[in-house]
């Protein structure tokens, strides 16, 4: 490409940015903006749009202020109105998508169509990997939660008969097939997907509660949460990137508004970065479509039900007559579909590092049957105790998760120093993806291989470690076969 051609784009993107900014000064007298921010092409580090400092902005200072009318929600679209959305049917997810497919076929009329004009229009979210890219995360729980299936059927039920059963609401677009056009209902199932991808990288709640989760959104763009919240796009906080550790910025509903505001001292020439919270990178990946080394502290290994009960010999991960253990902790609603544990810090003991419910878990699973007897009678759950039998238990579980990966630390680590020297990543996709979904893979064996360390040391201090390994040796082993490649 010309340099010419470079800075013609260059110039295009930073005007697409100036008339977004316009647009919000415009449209509401009640929008505010500080003087010392400003939107930067940041696509030469790989961050596309950001927000950055131009002055020093003192902590606590308003950012900006967007009034809730601002805000791309299916309250505020007509789509509510012309298109008789009922919420509660729909639930928020896919009432948003439909309104946000609304206002794109609007085209110039939509109200908000110089946003539009800003948002991303491909993702790296692993619902657009192919089935090879995502053999590159064999072993992550992560693939699992993807739910790209179950997201094309509820669309093509809910979604697509909606707006075909309503084309004088839709005026013809350039880019899309008529709907009289055998193609129409993949280009919308495309469409929608776009949306939610949108919504899954950027929405968020409206009026939600003091402790409501932000990522309550699981599997493709659904969830079972009847209570959750309204979700809505909030121009222009979308557009601050964020980091784990250099996050300065921080968005808060106030009555009527949004309201971005400085956390601490900001200087000039710095990115203003929001924060997404306390993500591991494999859903980091899922839901932004990147990953970070500023969030490798978050990371979790998981463990499924069904892998677990598979492990220890149960017919299956149900709670029934024919699995009492499980039909135990069922009954106290204290059975999870997956468990999981998250990186340990220097010198933090191991029981401590394991969640509660997995402790439970692992002490239900392993009690003699006249323990547990004595609490049914009691109908109580035993205490997240961890002794040698609960060690030896997740050492047999820990052991068997490794094999479910393909390859080893070690060679990730070639694996990764071999994509760096290839270079060019922000322009192969096929490239950044191999070299995202290893590092996810290779932080979460990490914490196997962490986990695994930390109980042979208490085992070999319980003086069970060699039954433990006499135990375990046709696992490693085939870990080992299974790693070759």
């Amino acid at each position: 490409m010309s340099m010419s051609m470079d800075l013609e784009d260059h110039d295009e993107f930073n005007q697409l940015s100036d008339d977004f900014m316009l647009w919000l000064q415009q449209s509401s007298p009640h929008f505010k903006v500080h003087p010392n921010i400003r939107i930067a092409d940041l696509r030469s580090t790989g961050a596309g749009r950001g927000v950055c400092a131009v002055q020093d902005i003192a902590e606590d200072e308003e950012l900006f202020v967007i009034p809730e009318d601002l805000i791309l929600s299916v309250q505020n679209s007509k789509a509510r109105e012309v298109l008789g959305l009922n919420d509660k049917e729909l639930g928020p997810w896919l009432s948003l998508i439909i309104a946000m497919i609304y206002e794109y076929y609007q085209g110039r009329q939509s109200r908000w169509a110089p946003y539009f004009l800003i948002l991303p229009t491909s993702f790296d979210t692993l619902m657009f990997w192919t089935d090879e890219q995502l053999h590159e995360l064999q072993g992550s729980a992560v693939v699992n939660k993807i739910g790209k299936a179950a997201a094309d059927e509820t669309i093509l039920q809910k979604v697509v008969p909606l707006i075909l059963a309503n084309p004088h609401h839709f005026p013809p677009r350039s880019d899309m097939p008529p709907f009289d056009s055998p193609d129409s209902k993949h280009a919308l199932l495309c469409l929608a997907h776009r949306m939610g991808s949108l919504i899954m990288a950027y929405a968020f709640d409206i009026e939600k509660t003091e402790d409501a989760d932000e990522g309550s959104a699981e599997d493709g763009y659904m969830t079972d949460d009847e209570d959750e919240p309204a979700k809505g796009m909030v121009p222009l906080a979308d557009i601050f990137n964020a980091d784990a550790q250099r996050n300065n910025a921080r968005l808060f509903q106030e009555e009527g508004s949004f309201v971005m505001k400085a956390i601490k001292n900001i200087h000039a020439g710095e990115e203003i970065f929001n924060d997404y919270g306390e993500l591991p990178r494999a859903d980091l990946l899922r839901r932004y479509g990147y990953v970070t080394d500023n969030y490798a502290q978050y990371d979790v290994v998981e463990f499924s039900l069904d892998g677990i009960c598979k492990v220890v010999g149960l017919p299956d991960s149900r709670p029934s007559a024919s699995n009492p253990r499980l039909e135990f902790l069922d009954n106290l609603d204290m059975l999870e579909d997956g468990y999981s544990i998250p990186r340990i810090s220097d010198g933090e003991p191991l029981k401590d590092a394991i969640p509660e419910d997995f402790l439970i878990l692992l002490r239900t699973l392993s009690l003699p049957a006249e323990d547990l007897d004595q609490l049914k009678t009691k109908n109580k759950a035993p205490k997240p105790v961890f002794s040698g039998s609960e060690a030896s238990l997740l050492r047999t579980l820990v052991t068997h998760r490794q094999t479910e990966y393909p390859t080893t630390i070690q060679e990730d680590e070639q694996i990764l120093r071999y994509l760096e020297e290839q270079g060019g990543h922000f322009n192969d996709a096929n490239l950044c993806r191999k070299k995202m979904a290893v590092q996810v893979r290779k932080g979460e064996k990490e914490i196997l291989a962490q986990v695994l360390s930390l109980l042979d040391t208490y085992l070999m201090q319980q003086g069970q470690q060699g039954s433990t390994k006499r135990g375990t040796t046709n696992v490693e082993n085939s870990s080992k076969r299974q790693r070759q490649f």
